[in-house]
């Protein structure tokens, strides 16, 4: 006589949600809890996404999709606005030329004066429009995170700027020059040089990159876990409301957090564009005129 067995229970899955399109906008997975039906909260995996795979092999992920896109509608931009550029300039034309001139005006000759301010202009323009593109696909139906939120185009974006102006500085005052002027400012007492050189070194070459990469990286870490969390509580709570718990009113607060952290967002993507271009202008002014 064969023995009974006992049913094996069935693991408890997460329970799957039906509002899409909050899904959708915060680029939630299709659960917000975990196999014990508590609330999952965004971690830092959020910025490793499984990767696209060709062959079985890795190719590139979710982030990298983000970045390319971002280029192309860069690129795709510029190529229009020259396209249409026109004596009286349309609505399209008018809010390119917008974004060239705070930079050209508001940073490049402001800060570089007009001669330098115009051949550098071309490599400061590049930084702002890409730096905002790569920043506000962190509010993009669909994409839902910043090309910068993880540390490899940052890093490079920083190199850049970094090379860029030592390499200024070398040519306008010549390596001894240049590493003089940064290493031992005049008009310092000599025995002072042993506390102010090493100081000078690392606040010229190691701090700047090193800040440069850190705020744009931090910035975005910050704000994409914070929408995250907002709208994946939002979901959380409504379907707790949904199945009779009253505490689920609370989708209410965490959905307005959502929206107003998303126009905060809006702000950072440009300000960061903003301050990453206006810190590498400063650094070129500085490498060009070391009087200053």
């Amino acid at each position: 006589m064969p023995i009974a067995r006992p049913p094996v229970p069935t693991p408890a899955r997460p329970r799957e949600s039906t509002l899409t399109t909050l899904t959708a906008f915060a680029a939630l997975p299709m659960s917000v809890t975990d196999e014990e039906g508590n609330f999952s909260p965004p971690g830092i995996g959020e910025f490793f996404p499984i990767p696209f795979t060709v062959g079985g092999e890795p190719v590139f992920d979710r982030i990298m999709l983000v970045r390319l896109i971002a280029m192309a509608a860069v690129v795709l931009v510029m190529v229009l606005y020259v396209q249409r550029a026109r004596l009286v300039p349309s609505r399209y034309s008018s809010t390119v030329e917008f974004g060239l001139d705070l930079v050209r005006t508001q940073v490049a000759e402001q800060i570089l004066g007009q001669k330098d301010g115009r051949r550098f202009l071309p490599l400061l323009a590049t930084f702002f429009f890409l730096i905002f593109a790569l920043n506000i696909t962190g509010i993009v139906p669909l994409l839902n995170i910043g090309g910068t939120s993880v540390i490899g185009v940052p890093l490079l974006l920083a190199a850049i700027s970094y090379l860029t102006f030592i390499v200024v500085g070398i040519r306008a005052q010549g390596v001894g020059g240049y590493f003089q002027s940064n290493l031992f400012p005049p008009g310092v007492p000599k025995p002072l040089y042993l506390l102010v050189t090493p100081i000078e070194f690392a606040s010229t070459f190691l701090i700047r990159p090193f800040s440069l990469t850190i705020r744009l990286l931090a910035n975005l870490i910050a704000g994409h876990l914070l929408l995250v969390l907002c709208f994946k509580s939002t979901q959380y709570f409504l379907e707790e409301l949904l199945s009779g718990n009253a505490l689920g009113a609370m989708f209410v607060l965490t959905l307005v957090g959502g929206f107003a952290f998303t126009l905060f967002e809006i702000l950072v993507a440009v300000l960061q564009a903003y301050i990453f271009t206006l810190l590498t202008a400063v650094y070129i002014s500085g490498a060009l005129h070391p009087e200053h």
